[in-house]
């Protein structure tokens, strides 16, 4: 298991969730701007923010801010981008192990 203990991995690791931070705040602002009536952030941003591993942001923000929970794209596509990150993520893991494993031997 040398990629838990690789540096590379927690640099991985910080970004998403420095990243999921973002998603989060994205869906907090626009749920703010809806309130006062003002521009809002597009939807596009909001999934592409999700689908950029920043989905569990996302369902956090639109299940805790109780913001999109009523549009069936949101319903769908959010937790679609939370499988997705984790196949990504879990990819690289996977091959990061293989080139970190092989260059440990």
């Amino acid at each position: 298991m040398a990629v838990l203990t690789s540096p590379i991995t927690w640099v991985i690791v910080g970004l998403i969730v420095i990243w999921n931070i973002v998603s989060f705040a994205l869906f907090a602002i626009d749920k703010k701007r809806a309130e006062a009536n003002k521009w809002r952030i597009k939807e596009a941003t909001l999934f592409l923010s999700a689908f950029a591993m920043g989905g569990v942001g996302a369902l956090l923000g639109m299940n805790l801010l109780r913001h999109k929970t009523k549009h069936m794209s949101f319903k769908i596509l959010i937790p679609l981008a939370v499988l997705v990150n984790i196949i990504i993520l879990a990819g690289v893991f996977f091959l990061l192990n293989m080139i970190l494993g092989s260059a440990a031997q």
